[in-house]
């Protein structure tokens, strides 16, 4: 894209706002530390849970979400094929869960105007992960437990260890949309 320069950036997960204000739109990111993983039904109980005053089940404050839904473990790995799922259908909850200091979430696809809207009042970031590239992504993950909502299966909260998990900036905090903006460049 004209005029713009992409950084490979390696950070520490989970965190702060200063991190997040410095990933801009593009950049290669590699993950390192601690994320979570909950997909739609996961997004439902919290949310739910949010709206009867409860706590909950993880610290969401700095940390990133990965939408996913593991398959079975191969032996000797600590978790199966580990590709991204469709963001937008989290959008729902996602302004809520941003607003209590969430920091990022990683997926695959576009983001509705709420949700980009919340990444920046919020100094957030959404990530996006290669769909179809599950079997290669679960490489950089190096520990898997669930955490939280055991009845759910594939879908329960889990916590994971990573190491360099790559990731693309989509939406930064001030908004700039990489799938927006490479559709222009690219018509251009």
């Amino acid at each position: 894209m004209e005029g713009m320069v992409f950084m490979d950036k390696y950070i520490t997960v989970p965190f702060d706002d200063k991190t997040a204000k410095e990933l801009k739109s593009g950049d290669y990111v590699y993950l390192t530390g601690t994320i979570y993983t909950a997909r739609d039904a996961a997004h439902k109980r919290m949310y739910e849970a949010l709206e009867r005053g409860e706590k909950l089940p993880i610290d969401i404050k700095n940390n990133v979400i990965y939408y996913m839904g593991p398959s079975p473990a191969r032996e000797g790995r600590p978790i199966g094929s580990s590709g991204p799922t469709t963001a937008s259908r989290m959008d729902k909850y996602a302004p809520a869960l941003l607003d209590l200091g969430q920091r990022g979430m990683i997926g695959k696809g576009k983001r509705s105007e709420a949700v980009r809207e919340s990444i920046m009042r919020n100094d957030a970031v959404y990530f996006a992960a290669v769909g179809g590239a599950g079997a290669l992504l679960s490489k950089s993950i190096v520990k898997s437990e669930v955490v939280a909502y055991e009845d759910l299966g594939t879908e329960a909260i889990r916590k994971l260890e990573v190491k360099d998990f790559p990731v693309i900036v989509v939406i930064d905090n001030e908004g700039n949309n990489l799938y927006e903006t490479a559709i222009k460049d690219y018509r251009e």
